[in-house]
């Protein structure tokens, strides 16, 4: 089966890592791509490539300002990538408690132990 364009949707375009660290840094605020390119150490053709995949599957948005182009990160179009996350959250906490249980038993056991 061909594997979907990564423009199709959220899941796919945040699957490169390049992309979901533009999403972190976009979200704490907005940045024009010269602000991009040097937090990520990326040549500008590469920032550029992300953003326009990110763009076209709406998880972030573009305005000018003057000559620049500023990104902000669009959240709402992330929503289906929360949505099934969230799905998963009550499964990983019931282990995450449950690995607690085990870890205060092993710790009793070494403390009786010594």
């Amino acid at each position: 089966m061909a594997r979907a364009a990564t423009t199709t949707d959220a899941f796919n375009a945040i699957a490169e890592p390049r992309r979901r660290q533009i999403l972190n840094v976009l979200a704490r605020g907005e940045r024009p791509v010269n602000d991009l390119v040097h937090e990520l150490d990326l040549a500008q053709p590469q920032v550029s490539k992300h953003l326009r995949v990110l763009r076209e599957v709406g998880a972030v948005e573009v305005r000018g300002d003057g000559r620049r182009r500023v990104y902000r990160l669009n959240g709402e179009a992330l929503r289906p990538i929360h949505d099934w996350v969230k799905d998963f959250e009550q499964t990983w906490s019931e282990r995450f408690d449950q690995l607690d249980a085990v870890l205060e038993d092993l710790k009793k056991e070494e403390d009786d132990g010594q």
